[in-house]
């Protein structure tokens, strides 16, 4: 098991590139090396901070606990009757997955590309974009207990996914690692290319008949186009939850804004866009201090410079007001704050 170390800067690792500092932090790279740490008393004595690629966080004060960095490697995949299981460790990047996926043929992840972050954060968050969520090509996943240390592997069904959750998220929050992940793909593509500009996308360079690689290279300059990058600028994506409301509401607020950007999202409600609705309220492109909005997607804050996390994060409180003031929508952040 890596050392593990004392007062150690986070700005590295987390892509907000806030100014944080751990008391004590540790890398995993195998099961075994999880095993071995969850046994240690610095696990009963300190509070716990797990981290995969760090690009869903806001760092808002320094940590005075026991961060622990997953970064497990290995992908691999089996033939299944019904199409093939790909299992990747925890510390995965996760667009390294979608790109192998898709060199292989293995259909599913596409639409997924370029999503930041590491397989291990995947299932907990129930990442997803243009019409796709990781519930959909999701096997199941292995997991270590931290109170005990004991191994689990977590069904499909046991996950309880909803939009941009997980139990992970709920019942189980702060008491499981995840090791690994194991993926249910098809060689087969069903195509999702109605969300978003993928089609349009498709039309203007002539792709009639796309294939998952296609997608991938639509969605991902796509996201290029939107999305900045952390390694150039502090963000962690998208910071809000498209918001969910109900169909009757939908109609009372589209009485009033008739262009209001919506998709259906099941039975009696409707998924509203949230970077527009933030549009809407002139803070596309602002700049506050050190921080502000991208000025090509309203829904991601970026750290200019030397923005702190409390910054990031008062923005952000304005931000959900305005909105809720104009609209009568309460956001909600995608990000967790620490």
């Amino acid at each position: 098991m890596s050392f593990i170390q004392e007062n150690v800067s986070l700005k590295p690792f987390n892509t907000f590139a806030i100014a944080a500092v751990a008391r004590y932090f540790v890398e995993i790279f195998s099961e075994d090396e999880l095993v071995q740490l969850l046994s240690l008393n610095i696990i009963k004595d300190n509070d716990l901070l797990v981290l995969g690629g760090g690009s869903n966080i806001l760092l808002t004060k320094d940590f005075s606990g026991l961060v622990i960095k997953i970064s497990i490697p290995g992908i691999s995949s089996q033939k299944e009757k019904d199409g093939f299981l790909v299992t990747a460790g925890a510390g995965v990047v996760w667009n390294d997955l979608v790109q192998y996926c898709v060199s292989n043929g293995l259909a599913g992840v596409e639409n997924l590309s370029l999503i930041p972050g590491t397989v291990g954060a995947s299932p907990i968050q129930n990442i997803g974009a243009y019409g796709v969520e990781l519930k959909d090509v999701f096997h199941s996943c292995s997991a270590f207990e931290i109170a005990t240390g004991a191994k689990k592997v977590f069904s499909y069904e046991e996950c309880k996914f909803g939009y941009r959750d997980s139990i992970f998220k709920n019942e189980l929050k702060g008491k499981y690692i995840i090791s690994s992940v194991r993926f249910h793909l098809s060689a087969s593509a069903d195509l999702k290319t109605t969300y978003g500009a993928i089609q349009a996308e498709l039309s203007s360079r002539n792709i009639l008949q796309p294939t998952i690689s296609d997608i991938s290279a639509v969605v991902s300059d796509i996201r290029v186009s939107k999305l900045p990058d952390p390694s150039t600028i502090g963000n962690a994506g998208s910071f809000f939850k498209n918001p969910v409301i109900s169909t009757r509401q939908y109609e009372e607020v589209k009485q009033s804004y008739p262009d209001i950007v919506s998709y259906p999202f099941g039975e009696g409600q409707v998924k509203l866009a949230a970077g527009w609705l933030i549009e809407q309220c002139g803070f596309k492109g602002k700049v506050v201090g050190e921080t502000g909005t991208w000025k090509n997607q309203a829904l991601v804050l970026v750290n200019h410079g030397h923005a702190t996390g409390q910054e990031v994060y008062s923005f952000s409180e304005q931000i959900i007001n305005e909105v809720c003031q104009k609209f009568g929508v309460k956001l909600e952040r995608e990000v967790n704050i620490l």
